[in-house]
């Protein structure tokens, strides 16, 4: 190590210390090893659902983090992560994204901290979590309003319901148009000798395709939110 201080005797307990999870700190006292500190972060109890539902959904879990690799992969296995990058530096963050993308990957990063801004900024989709820090917020394209993971596939599936509503109001409207314009311009009546379709009537139409789209638009209302076990 950097001062020479000899760690043995302590490589076992080090060891059992990082396979439950925790990070390992040596102490020295007047260059001599005195002793281990762990620490830990506490995993919430619904990160595990949070992982659940986000493979259901054929997403692959990553975490990118700083703690060393056996503790990493301990927390890793605790909640059902798939890959795990580990004793990655602040800054090395952004790469790491950035080789998952390179992978051919869609990549969405959730984080909170100012030194998952530039990971949060390089990635497909940036997800930061409300109680994180202002320039996280900023630099997130989603801003979860709880410091809950289950939100993450809330709002993926709040996404999806979004985009597909959307596709279906396009799909409508276009086909109402297209098949409504022709007849408000008298194609039946010069085909046809068929009717000519009255202003009010046609004025009348358009409004109904202007309801139909509002009205699927508002079912997204019934949206509910993603559940698991907490």
């Amino acid at each position: 190590m950097e001062r020479s201080i000899s760690l043995a005797g302590m490589e076992d307990a080090s060891d059992q210390l990082a396979g439950e999870g925790k990070t390992p700190m040596y102490v020295a006292i007047n260059g001599n090893l005195a002793g281990i500190v762990a620490v830990a972060d506490v995993v919430k109890e619904s990160s595990r659902a949070a992982i659940e539902q986000l493979h259901k959904m054929g997403i692959e879990v990553a975490m990118i983090t700083g703690d060393n690799k056996r503790t990493a992969e301990a927390i890793a296995k605790q909640v059902g992560i798939d890959r795990v990058l580990s004793e990655v530096l602040p800054q090395d963050k952004s790469d790491e994204v950035r080789k998952l993308q390179a992978e051919g990957r869609k990549v969405a990063m959730v984080g909170d901290g100012i030194n998952d801004a530039p990971a949060l900024a390089q990635a497909d989709i940036g997800i930061a979590i409300g109680s994180g820090t202002d320039v996280a917020m900023e630099s997130a394209d989603i801003v979860l309003m709880r410091s809950d993971l289950m939100d993450v596939p809330t709002a993926i599936n709040l996404s999806k319901q979004t985009i597909r509503n959307i596709k279906q109001n396009l799909f409508w409207a276009f086909g109402y148009n297209v098949i409504g314009i022709p007849i408000a311009a008298g194609l039946l009546h010069l085909l046809f000798n068929g009717p000519l379709l009255n202003p009010i009537f046609a004025a009348a139409a358009m409004s109904l395709s202007s309801v139909s789209v509002l009205t699927n638009a508002l079912r997204l209302k019934r949206f509910k939110p993603t559940t698991g076990t907490r």
